[in-house]
């Protein structure tokens, strides 16, 4: 039996909970009393190892192994081989996430880590873990400045919003710290809704105290005394997570009354959204908030000046916040030290569809998108080919397999035409259809739409209907041509940024795949073979 103790560390996540995580915990506590193992093995939770499709993942510390773990009969043979035997139970190892007895795992050296620094290494519902890496102290260090200098130290760092828009974060501080109002708030922008997006959802369920950190040096540095942190309503074990971890900060006295002994008050607090995709527009967020219909206000004026209740409130997304502390921390200069000139620090990436490895991966911002697809995700399984990635999300852009080499960071878009946005790298192989992919895209949109606007409201339900047309094998080059003008009219007149951000997508994959809409127009069948075509019925 091996002497020197063990930890295992359980992945729990959204993915793994629906896979039996919490039941093959439990199924491995149950083992380790039988086998009076208690003395010298400790089974603990902790946030996603970052890779999905594997099963439940096992981490046995200290040689940094992970397992797989699909069935009762695993966890028996990861208990009777490695703890009890002290051997390897080779057969179960993912290889690309274990290397025997290094300081640490593989995904973590392969990465740079600043957002998950603490994902995957410690258990989210201990607030002593947390602290014990240094958590807190972010905050510590920032009440010994002025508010004014963290702010500085902000703009320094070129921390830039994480959700999608970019913009300065310092920047977006200063404006609301600027304006005299004894009311300021901050929101953390969780409502995730871009689909394929899920790394706010990981960070929030394995380091939610990164988050709650960032929050409240940002009240500190604008004068905001409460903050809000708006989550979808379905991500159960998010709010779960956030919940507990408020509720420790308040008994560590991180919150509340006279944080740290000093004269600063802050209150934080989780609201439920319903689920709509148009509250990540931020006025809409705050719309909804306040108990109104969730949709978009008339700008200007802005929230850092007119926000909740009409006061000065600062809006950052998950990522942004998480940022925070270390940049506090270690300062601006480390920060601006990772990435590109003009694009800061890391990127948290949602790698998913056709790929072999799906999940969440923080890499320096300037990584290619073949680098995200092939060394991180492992490429395309079952030796297909790629045939396009959608990056940035659902209002992000298609690109073909020879623009793989485009770096992702904030001019990448200007630069390559590809989309940094949310940070979803959405891979998709070649018996896929353009046509039917261009369809099932819009078909949300046209869903989520909030109805405020006609260019919006009309014009995603006209490119359904014209995209129908094509996937039914009754496309014309009219038509064809009509769904270049309907983006244009979104873009140029729909009220707020979910319908000026529908041509994006639209035009890119029009754009890189017209010869497979024009396939449809003339073809006796799809020539990917996934259109029904029906050229019967007139339109």
């Amino acid at each position: 039996m091996m002497s020197k103790p063990i930890t295992v560390l359980v992945s729990i996540d959204s993915n793994s909970l629906l896979l039996g995580a919490r039941h093959y915990k439990n199924y491995l506590a149950s083992l380790v009393e039988k086998y009076n193992l208690g003395s010298i093995v400790d089974v603990l939770e902790t946030g996603s190892l970052g890779d999905y499709g594997k099963g439940v993942l096992f981490l046995v510390l200290p040689e940094n192994t992970v397992y797989s773990v699909k069935s009762e009969a695993d966890v028996e043979k990861i208990v009777l081989e490695h703890l009890l035997k002290g051997r390897i139970a080779r057969e179960l190892v993912v290889e690309d996430l274990s290397v025997e007895g290094s300081v640490e795992a593989k995904s973590t050296t392969i990465e740079e880590r600043v957002v998950l620094r603490n994902a995957g290494s410690i258990d989210p519902r201990n607030i002593e873990e947390y602290i014990a890496l240094n958590g807190y102290q972010g905050l510590a260090k920032a009440f010994r400045m002025e508010p004014r200098v963290v702010i500085e130290e902000i703009k320094k760092s070129g921390l830039r919003g994480r959700g999608g828009a970019g913009f300065p974060t310092g920047l977006k501080w200063e404006f609301t710290q600027k304006v005299d109002s004894p009311d300021k708030y901050v929101i953390c922008n969780a409502d995730e809704g871009e689909p394929g997006t899920f790394k706010d959802r990981l960070i929030m369920e394995g380091d939610p105290h990164s988050v709650i950190e960032g929050m409240i040096i940002a009240g500190y540095a604008v004068g905001a005394s409460k903050g809000y942190i708006y989550i979808r309503g379905e991500y159960f074990e998010s709010v779960a997570s956030l919940r507990r971890a408020i509720s420790q900060a308040y008994e560590y006295g991180l919150l509340g009354a006279s944080i740290l002994g000093t004269d600063f008050s802050f209150d934080l607090s989780v609201r439920l959204g319903a689920g709509a995709y148009v509250c990540g527009e931020e006025t809409a967020l705050i719309e909804s908030i306040e108990g109104k219909s969730g949709r978009p206000r008339l700008k200007p004026p802005y929230p850092p000046v007119s926000g909740l209740y009409n006061k000065p409130t600062v809006v950052n997304n998950v990522e942004t916040f998480a940022c925070v502390p270390p940049i506090i921390d270690k300062g601006a200069n480390w920060f601006k030290a990772i990435g590109t000139n003009s694009s800061a620090g890391t990127k948290v990436y949602s790698l998913c569809g056709n790929l072999v490895k799906r999940g969440i991966v923080e890499v320096p911002m300037g990584t290619t998108v073949a680098d995200l697809v092939y060394k991180f995700g492992g490429g395309i399984p079952d030796g297909r080919a790629v045939k396009m990635v959608q990056t940035g999300g659902a209002a992000g852009t298609f690109i073909k397999p020879e623009e793989l080499g485009a770096p992702l960071d904030f001019d990448s878009f200007k630069n390559f035409g590809a989309a940094l946005g949310s940070g979803v790298i959405l891979a998709i192989d070649e018996t896929h259809c353009a046509v039917d992919i261009a369809k099932n895209l819009m078909e949300f949109f046209a869903h989520e739409s909030c109805g405020k606007c006609s260019p919006c409201r009309e014009g995603t339900h006209i490119i359904v209907h014209i995209l129908n047309e094509f996937s039914k094998g009754r496309g014309t080059r009219e038509l064809f041509d009509q769904l270049y003008d309907v983006a244009d009219t979104m873009e140029d007149s729909s009220f707020c940024g979910l319908g000026q951000a529908v041509p994006i997508p639209l035009r890119s994959i029009l754009d890189r795949f017209k010869d497979e809409f024009l396939a449809h127009v003339d073809a006796p069948q799809c020539p990917i073979g996934v259109c029904k075509f029906d050229k019967k019925k007139k339109r």
